[in-house]
């Protein structure tokens, strides 16, 4: 691939898009201007000749793309999506700026691999905020007409390439319509299936962790000494409780924040376990009173350090007590379907303050 190069599509609404890339992506910003050039649909072949002849002086290469516009290719299937889609498109001039989407590709196929080993130089972001879905939308490296598909990682969980939750890309067919069709019967399924898959695991996670840590400050205070066997003072048994409860208040919020929406697709009484009903609604109670915490500290102002340890112990204690109920109930209410309500929750005006928090 040439150091600079310009690549040329058509786009029915701009006329033909020019897009610069390459690792030296000036000298082909200087041949367009700005990085991205149109020539409305009416205009005249010399001022692509002319494009051309500009871009030699430069030391860039120029390409024709045997492909329409991305940005109309993505724009159509949105258009046929059920939800409220968006689509953007994004240009990767140099090639480090592909290499930012590795950490945030959620998939397991061929996407995946073709963003971390193939030049990638735009693509387009297909969006429904509603349902807090995120998906990558490329040219399949190395065919003519097929495009490939993949989410980005949701919302609060972290995992790229790799993730084994992590859903497999799919190739999308050219024609919208049959594109649309696969993406809604095959991918976006999956894709839920997936999330919910994830959560759960996030939650179970958290759970351990925070039992293991419970656990081991148990000992060590029922003990009285440090696990070399150095007695404990008072002073320092009070620090290693805060210690305890401030760090599982943190993991906590993971909890609050993927909790809600899998409760509410658990139905006990259709299980084998109807019993574990109560237990929760004791858990849903929990998030409740944990949320309302977190809603004080976010908006109310401070919350003292020994109030909040003391009004997210009971709740954090639930969550260990009853919470294989909500594993077991979890893991058997994965969605089989695409159902009309979000599969995530909505964001809510929470969500960008606790990433906030958290990074505190």
């Amino acid at each position: 691939m040439s150091e600079a190069q310009i690549v040329l599509s058509y786009s029915r609404e701009s006329g033909i898009v020019a897009i610069a890339s390459g690792e030296q992506y000036p000298w082909a910003h200087t041949a367009l201007a700005d990085g991205v050039w149109h020539l409305p649909a009416g205009g005249t072949r010399i001022t692509v000749v002319d494009l051309v002849a500009c871009a030699k002086r430069h030391r860039a290469s120029v390409h024709t793309s045997s492909r329409r516009f991305i940005g109309d290719a993505a724009r159509d299937l949105a258009r046929l999506l059920p939800g409220q889609w968006h689509a953007s498109v994004e240009v990767y001039t140099h090639p480090a700026w592909q290499e930012d989407l590795v950490p945030w590709i959620w998939d397991s196929g061929e996407l995946g691999r073709a963003v971390q080993s193939e030049r990638i130089p735009y693509a387009a972001v297909l969006t429904d905020a509603v349902q807090g879905t995120t998906l990558l939308f490329i040219e399949r490296p190395g065919r003519q007409l097929d495009y490939l598909v993949g989410a980005f990682s949701p919302e609060g969980l972290e995992g790229g390439y790799g993730d084994p939750h992590a859903p497999r890309s799919i190739v999308l067919s050219p024609f919208p319509g049959r594109a649309a069709q696969a993406l809604t019967d095959r991918y976006l399924p999956a894709y839920e299936q997936a999330v919910h898959a994830r959560q759960t695991a996030a939650i179970a996670a958290v759970l351990g962790d925070v039992r293991f840590e419970h656990d081991t400050w148990q000992a060590v205070n029922a003990s009285g000494r440090y696990s070399d066997a150095t007695p404990l003072s008072a002073a320092a048994l009070g620090a290693a409780t805060e210690l305890f409860l401030d760090h599982a208040w943190r993991r906590f919020l993971t909890v609050v924040d993927h909790a809600p929406t899998l409760l509410d697709r658990c139905r006990p009484a259709d299980s084998p376990w109807p019993d574990d009903a109560a237990a929760l609604s004791r858990l849903a109670d929990a998030v409740i009173d944990a949320e309302a915490l977190l809603d004080e500290i976010v908006h109310g102002g401070a919350v003292p350090d020994h109030e909040r340890r003391a009004r997210a112990w009971p709740a954090i204690e639930t969550w260990l007590t009853d919470g294989e109920a909500f594993l077991r109930q979890a893991r058997l209410s994965a969605p089989h379907r695409r159902p009309a309500l979000p599969v995530t929750a909505p964001a809510r005006p929470l969500a960008a303050a606790r990433s906030a928090y958290r990074s505190h």
